[in-house]
């Protein structure tokens, strides 16, 4: 999951072309498949969007969050920012208590293109940057995880993308080949990551692209 005001670049596969096409597909889900952004719950509790983005550049950090990712207790960890800053109680508490309402929906191009892709016979897989105890609700919230041959959730490993750690296990629990595996991510520092570990990677940036390099590889047809 890229934070949302994060910059971008440009998307597409990073492949040569005599390599022969991947046979497993693994997607990021928070940008990806989910749209996750904390805006949607804040500007529920702010009537002022400046003083919104005050609180989520200073108090509910990106480097707040990533905690919670990698596996601390978000109802332990909201308990202790809120001692720090009682100002702001109710909205770090909100954290815990309404983060489902940081998920719009599902983006339902990309979750038509997973389910494209598991009618075609292609496994698939996710790769997450997820708090252990949100990623139960979401698979309960949304169809499209049953498409997936396996999910690793990194609040339950302990570890976060992009550290290679996180990768080279999940390629070993699932014992898949690197270089014969498609990375879907709209981080690039995951991206990165991945290419620098042997994988085929495309750079998120919208279902166009994506189902292009899908296609172009041939694992979508429609």
């Amino acid at each position: 999951m890229r934070w949302p005001f994060s910059a971008r670049a440009m998307p597409g596969p990073d492949r040569p072309e005599e390599a022969a096409p991947p046979r497993a597909v693994v997607f990021d889900v928070g940008g990806v498949l989910l749209d996750w952004d904390p805006r949607y719950l804040y500007r529920k509790l702010f009537t002022d969007a400046g003083a919104m983005e005050w609180f989520l550049a200073h108090i509910g950090t990106p480097a707040w969050h990533v905690q919670h990712d990698r596996g601390v207790s978000i109802a332990l960890s909201c308990e202790t920012l809120s001692r720090q800053h009682p100002a702001f109680e109710r909205e770090i508490r909100a954290w815990a208590e309404r983060g489902e309402e940081m998920v719009r929906g599902e983006i339902p191009e990309v979750a038509d293109i997973l389910a494209a892709l598991d009618r075609n016979g292609v496994p698939c897989y996710a790769l997450t940057n997820m708090e252990r105890e949100t990623y139960p609700k979401r698979r309960a919230r949304f169809g499209f995880f049953t498409h997936f041959t396996g999910v690793m959730v990194s609040g339950e490993e302990g570890i976060v993308k992009p550290d290679p750690a996180l990768f080279n296990r999940f390629l070993a629990r699932y014992r898949l080949d690197a270089s014969r595996t498609l990375f879907i991510d709209d981080s690039g520092a995951n991206v990165e990551t991945a290419r620098h570990l042997g994988f085929v990677t495309h750079r998120f940036e919208g279902a166009d692209g994506l189902r292009q390099t899908l296609t172009h590889m041939g694992l979508l047809t429609f």
